[in-house]
């Protein structure tokens, strides 16, 4: 019988990732964990992941674990379901990792909500990364990631 091997990844730094609703967090995940399949659900629509989703990840030569997060909101919206739940599995998330990334949409530019958990964020004593999602264009991509500079994170690096 041919034996398999389980990679033991719970000593690997965790890396949450974090933003409010539909900026591409998932996508982010699945990119950085080579799972497209089996990896995290992506959908465009506002409350899909609610629970941490956990996986292996690489970026160059190293290697990590990615915790997926739901969209972080902190109005209490009577209309929308679940988002305090989503919102404590996100702090969850937070308080376990030893870094974040936090994904905003470019082709947006920084929101409010934005603001606020970028303000959240830098509470936290973590390091923290700001990835500007949907950069696609190679002309407007650096332009479209300069604007979260306000965020006052640090330097916005322009992803797709």
């Amino acid at each position: 019988a041919q034996r398999e091997y389980v990679w033991d990844t719970s000593r690997l730094p965790l890396v949450a990732i974090v933003g409010r609703p539909n900026v591409g967090k998932s996508m982010i995940v699945n990119r950085v964990s080579r799972q497209y399949q089996g990896g995290s659900i992506t959908y465009d629509s506002p409350g899909i992941t609610r629970d941490r989703t956990y996986r292996p990840a690489y970026w160059g030569d190293k290697e990590f674990r990615v915790v997926d997060t739901g969209g972080i909101v902190f109005n209490e919206n009577p209309d929308e379901q679940f988002i305090e739940q989503i919102r404590q599995q996100a702090m969850v998330a937070l308080d376990e990792a030893q870094a974040a990334v936090m994904v905003v949409d470019g082709q947006s530019g920084p929101t409010t909500l934005d603001h606020e958990i970028a303000a959240f964020l830098r509470k936290h004593k973590m390091p923290v990364f700001l990835a500007v999602n949907k950069c696609e264009s190679h002309t407007q991509g650096e332009l479209q990631a300069a604007m979260f500079w306000e965020l006052g994170l640090g330097e916005p690096y322009p992803v797709s």
